[in-house]
């Protein structure tokens, strides 16, 4: 198997007033974003939590921006930083309560990305004020989970798993493919294999055509072996013996 190279940020070009257009994301991720990064002022919606979700805060974090996480007890420092999140500029509120609108947009006010799981579905009025305080603050709001209305749906269509044979073995690494639609600029349909995460914990292209033969296909998993790992587990984990929690971030800035 060809080893996965990790890919740096992508820079994102600024407007007329210096201020970036969006947020710039890894390298590997650009080609799923319709100006290359995360523009300013829009609603991400992945349709659930996941590597995939801290590899899009990963390159913002790494470049200085605040960012905040919320509604996500299990999101897991080991995978953060193993994708580069910057821990000393992440604001985490784990369990934002009824008023989490409120919470929300007080992130806003104050983060450039704020990346949220709504305890339920968001009411219309809800959803309207939120995006309102996101355009006026230029941040980006990134759901996990369902947001009508967002202007970029990310969502994992196909996923394999490295290093498993029959029953036993070490997961090494995971190849997936993501789709990305929405409206606007986004409205073409985009597809991409990413290694997520690679051998090294990090994100990199892949190539179908570079697969190799063992390459195991989840449904093919012994019974009980979940096709997701949670984004805070280990990755180099022997067959049947997942721990049951992974440590949690914690706020370390206000």
């Amino acid at each position: 198997m060809p080893k996965p190279r990790q890919d740096p940020a992508a820079s994102v070009p600024a407007g007329g007033s210096g201020i970036p257009l969006g947020l710039p994301v890894l390298s590997a991720l650009r080609g799923l974003l319709p100006r290359g990064g995360l523009a300013r002022g829009s609603v991400v919606a992945v349709a659930e939590f996941g590597l995939l979700c801290l590899a899009l805060v990963a390159a913002a974090s790494a470049d200085g921006a605040w960012c905040a996480i919320a509604g996500i007890p299990e999101a897991g420092v080991l995978a953060a930083a193993g994708l580069g999140l910057d821990a000393e500029r992440i604001l985490l509120v784990p369990a934002p309560g009824p008023a989490w609108p409120q919470v929300v947009a007080s992130l806003l006010d104050g983060c450039e990305l704020v990346l949220l799981r709504p305890p339920a579905r968001a009411p219309a009025h809800v959803r309207q004020r939120l995006e309102a305080t996101l355009r006026r603050g230029r941040g980006v709001l990134l759901v996990a989970g369902d947001w009508p209305g967002a202007q970029l749906r990310l969502r994992v269509v196909n996923r394999r798993w490295t290093g498993l044979g029959d029953g036993h073995g070490r997961l090494r690494a995971c190849c997936v493919e993501v789709a990305a639609d929405g409206r606007g600029e986004a409205a073409m349909a985009r597809t991409q294999w990413l290694w997520l995460p690679a051998e090294d914990g990090g994100v990199a292209l892949a190539d179908p055509r570079d697969f190799p033969v063992a390459l195991a296909d989840p449904r093919d998993f012994p019974a009980g072996l979940p096709l997701d790992l949670p984004a805070g587990l280990p990755l180099d984990l022997p067959a049947g013996h997942l721990p049951g929690a992974a440590p949690a971030l914690r706020v370390v800035g206000g």
